[in-house]
C-alpha cells in the first residue's frame, strides 16, 4: 500500500517533459536527436533585458518582493494591457507569479471546488486537465478538429454547459495547435457566456505576440464578460525568457486578492532579479519581439510546405505560436518490422527511435489522432527533421 497521496498518484507525468527526457537519453548515447518536443523559443533573451538583470544584481535587488510582484512591474503590466490591448486594469488587479503556469494554477485553485465542471476545448495544453484534477474539478472536453482549425463554436460551447459548469479554460494563440481566435469568433463564445453569468473564463494568452494574422484579440475586450475573465500572460515566449519564470494574471480585484493569498502560502513573490528584467522587457518596446516573430513565420511556412508533401499526414496552417499539430491516424495499424503503430504515442516513440526526431503524442493534448511538433529550431534542423520524419513514415506499411 503506497504512502503517497491520492492527489499525486492521480497526477499524470508531463508528456512534453517525458519526450524531451527520452530524447536526451538517446543524445547521451551519441545519437543525433532533433528535439521538436519542447515549447521554447530557440532565441536568446534580448540584451537590454539581460543588462537590466545585471543592474538589478548590482543595485542589490536581493530581498523578498511583495507576493503579487513589485508595484512598478504590475503598473508596467497594466500600462501594457492598456497600450497594446485596450484593456483597463488597475495595478492591484495584477498578480505576478513564477511563470504563467503558476498564474493558471492559482486561478484554478481559487475558483474550482470539488465537483465543479470546467469546460476545456481540445486540443489543450497538457497541464490544464491536471490542474483541474488537483482542484478536484471535473473536466468537460469539447472536441475541435483539424477541419475547423481546432477551434470551437458558440453552439458547441452551449451544448457543453450544465448547472455544474464553473469555468471555461482555453488559449489563443493555442498550444498545441497554433490556432488563433478572431474577435468575431470570440464574440460567438461571448454571446453564450452572456446567458450564463456564473461561468468564469481563463484566457491563456502567453503566445499573444507570436501571431501571424494581425492584432491579437482577447476575450477580455468584451465588457459584458470582462469582470469574469482571468487573463494569463507572461514573458517566456514573446521575450525568450522561459528560464526567468515570470508570468502574470489580470482579473477582478476579488480573484486577484484570492490568488495573492494562495501564492503567499506557496511561493510568495517571484525572483526579484527576474522581475526587474521583466520590467525592462515591457518598457523596452517590441522590436526584438517582432524580429523573432518574423523568423517564426518564415519557419512555419517552410515546415508547412514540407509536411504537406508527406502522404498520410493531414495538416492545417497555424495562425500563431510555434507548433504544428498534424493528424496522423492514417498510420495506425501499420508496421515497420516488429514495431506496430496503434496510437499517436506509438508513432511519437517510433519517430524518436527510427527518425531520431523528438515529438509529443497528441494524446497528451486531448487528441488521440495527432502529434505535436515545435518549429522553434533552426531552418536547417527543421528541414532535416521533416525529411527524417518523411523517410521513417514511408517505411510503415
Amino acid at each position: 500500500m503506497t504512502f503517497l497521496s491520492k492527489r499525486i498518484n492521480n497526477l499524470s507525468e508531463s508528456q512534453t517533459i517525458k519526450m524531451a527526457k527520452l530524447g536526451r537519453e538517446l543524445s547521451a548515447k551519441g545519437i543525433d536527436v532533433i528535439n521538436l518536443s519542447f515549447g521554447e523559443p530557440d532565441f536568446f533573451t534580448p540584451e537590454f533585458v539581460k543588462e537590466a538583470a545585471k543592474e538589478a544584481v548590482d543595485q542589490n535587488y536581493s530581498y523578498y518582493t511583495p507576493v503579487s510582484g513589485y508595484p512598478e512591474l504590475r503598473k508596467a503590466v497594466a500600462e501594457k494591457l492598456l497600450r497594446e490591448n485596450g484593456l483597463s486594469y488597475n495595478f492591484d488587479q495584477i498578480v505576478v507569479s513564477t511563470g504563467a503556469k503558476q498564474s493558471l494554477a492559482n486561478a484554478v485553485m481559487c475558483l474550482v471546488d470539488p465537483g465543479d465542471e470546467v469546460i476545456v476545448p481540445t486540443p489543450y495544453w497538457v497541464s490544464y486537465s491536471e490542474m483541474i484534477k488537483l482542484g478536484e474539478g471535473e473536466t468537460v472536453f469539447i472536441n475541435a478538429t483539424v477541419e475547423n482549425n481546432f477551434k470551437i463554436t458558440g453552439a458547441q460551447l452551449e451544448a457543453a454547459i450544465t448547472p455544474k459548469t464553473k469555468l471555461f479554460m482555453f488559449s489563443s494563440p493555442c498550444n498545441p495547435t497554433g490556432s488563433v481566435y478572431s474577435k468575431e469568433e470570440l464574440a460567438d463564445l461571448v454571446a453564450v457566456f452572456e446567458k450564463h453569468p456564473n461561468i468564469y473564463i481563463i484566457s491563456d494568452e502567453i503566445y499573444e505576440h507570436i501571431n501571424f494574422v494581425g492584432k491579437h484579440a482577447s476575450i477580455a475586450e468584451f465588457e459584458s464578460v470582462k469582470d469574469r475573465v482571468i487573463l494569463i500572460n507572461g514573458f517566456s515566449k514573446s521575450y525568450a525568457m522561459t528560464g526567468w519564470r515570470v508570468g502574470y494574471m489580470a482579473s477582478n480585484k476579488e480573484i486577484a486578492n484570492a490568488c495573492d493569498k494562495l501564492q503567499g502560502q506557496i511561493t510568495s513573490g517571484t525572483s526579484s532579479i527576474a522581475q526587474r528584467a521583466a520590467l525592462a522587457a515591457y518598457n523596452g518596446g517590441l522590436d526584438t519581439v517582432n524580429a523573432m516573430v518574423d523568423e517564426f513565420k518564415k519557419r512555419r511556412d517552410i515546415v508547412y510546405a514540407l509536411l504537406t508533401e508527406i502522404p498520410g499526414v493531414k495538416v492545417n496552417l497555424p495562425d500563431g505560436a510555434f507548433y504544428f499539430f498534424p493528424e496522423i491516424k492514417s498510420f495506425f495499424g501499420k508496421r515497420n518490422g516488429d514495431t506496430v503503430i496503434n496510437t499517436a504515442e506509438d508513432l511519437s516513440l517510433y519517430l524518436l527511435n527510427e527518425a531520431h526526431v523528438s515529438t509529443v503524442t497528441g494524446e497528451a493534448f486531448g487528441n488521440e489522432d495527432c502529434i505535436r511538433l515545435s518549429y522553434a529550431a533552426s531552418e536547417d534542423q527543421l528541414r532535416k527533421a521533416v525529411t527524417r520524419i518523411k523517410d521513417a513514415l514511408a517505411k510503415l506499411s
